[in-house]
């Protein structure tokens, strides 16, 4: 009998991913509602325009903890989520190719939406993009993909921050105002075409061609560590792999310590910042989400972690509020805030929106299967409708 390509089902999810995904959801706002409501971060002066002590710490904190880790965290999950479909596809016989192919092409056109009507730091295009290079690494060993991750990262690491180092002396301080008083009057008090176009600068300014590389060499060498956990079952079986989960959450722990918060020790030096932000953040990606794995393994972790499993089961629709709701909030459109709130402020707008997200992601699960956009995700994926309300609610266990 033929079998045809299905979604994963409900029961077959494995929980502490979900929560993975919830957190990354979190991380990757804490970073963005600062980058969403003024320039600074995309044209320099942050310090200058943000020069008070508590401005400084909340910025030390979100990039100790934050900055760089769950992107990262969310590319894992991205390539142990391709190669946990490539896996599936292949126990039913089927070719896994057209699928995917499928899933990423839609991403890609969410990612066209999301980049070029709402925001410039869009990060679907680019897993949209980067996850076809994958196609090249399916069928390939697991050292394989180890020796390309490790090599990828030195190779965008090593000569540049050596590079970065014999110039130290002259890096820091620098920031462009006229773009930065060009964003602030187009987001600020422009029309929405004036928000689109300054939109479009920016989102060119961010990826031009001397910066695909590396985006890439960020990107891809993550995707490539979730596809060997993916191969090495870990998460899927984690009572079987303890031993090695304990082990790398230690090391990972250790490292992630020592990249992102030891620069701190002596003056944060800019040209230390790709070894903190690609080796400490690679490391504090693979220490959050095996630490949650471990969290799951107990009642009381289970119980404080569901609120992100609810937003991670709808991490894309959630993504997407995320920036609808920073687009009303800081662009002229919506209340105009753009370049007003400070970095202690955005913080409390991540706490109120996410844990909105929380209580509306678990009513909405009650109700649904699936998100709206990962509703709309799977049925073109699998060129099926797939059934959307439940028969049934859901355990909250």
């Amino acid at each position: 009998m033929k079998q045809n390509a299905t979604p994963l089902k409900e029961a077959e999810r494995l929980s502490w991913i979900d929560a993975a995904r919830g957190l990354a959801i979190l991380g990757i706002f804490m970073v963005n509602v600062p980058a969403f409501n003024a320039p600074y971060f995309l044209y320099g002066g942050e310090g200058h325009f943000w020069p008070s002590p508590t401005s400084d710490a909340v910025q030390t904190i979100i990039d100790i903890f934050f900055q760089a880790s769950f992107y990262t965290l969310f590319s894992l999950m991205f390539g142990f989520g391709l190669q946990m479909m490539k896996d599936r596809l292949d126990q039913k016989g089927l070719n896994y190719r057209p699928v995917l192919l499928r899933r990423l092409a839609i991403l890609i056109g969410f990612g066209l939406i999301h980049s070029f009507l709402i925001w410039h730091g869009d990060i679907l295009l680019s897993y949209g993009l980067f996850g076809l290079v994958l196609f090249a690494f399916f069928n390939r060993s697991k050292r394989t993909l180890l020796l390309w991750a490790y090599s990828m990262l030195a190779i965008l690491i090593i000569p540049l921050t050596l590079s970065l180092y014999s110039i130290r002396d002259r890096l820091g301080g620098f920031y462009n105002l006229e773009a930065i008083n060009t964003a602030k009057r187009n987001y600020g008090e422009g029309s929405l075409l004036d928000i689109w176009q300054q939109n479009a600068v920016d989102w060119t300014y961010a990826n031009n061609v001397g910066s695909i590389p590396f985006l890439a060499f960020s990107l891809i060498p993550m995707f490539l560590f979730g596809m060997y956990i993916a191969r090495e079952r870990w998460l899927h079986e984690p009572d079987q792999h303890l031993v090695s989960i304990k082990k790398w959450c230690g090391i990972s722990g250790v490292v992630f310590l020592l990249f992102k918060a030891g620069p701190y020790l002596y003056g944060n030096p800019e040209w230390f910042q790709l070894l903190q932000d690609n080796v400490g953040g690679t490391a504090s990606a693979i220490f959050y989400v095996l630490s949650l794995t471990l969290m799951f393994r107990t009642n009381r972790g289970r119980k404080m972690l569901n609120p992100l499993r609810w937003v991670g089961c709808m991490s894309l629709t959630n993504y997407i509020f995320q920036s609808l709701v920073c687009f009303v909030l800081f662009y002229s459109v919506g209340f105009g805030l753009y370049g007003q709130i400070s970095p202690s402020l955005s913080v409390i707008i991540v706490l109120v929106v996410f844990t909105s997200q929380v209580f509306l992601s678990k009513a909405w699960l009650n109700k649904f299967r699936f998100g709206p956009l990962e509703w709309l995700w799977r049925t073109l994926t699998y060129r099926k409708k797939q059934p959307l309300r439940r028969e049934s609610k859901p355990s909250s266990s």
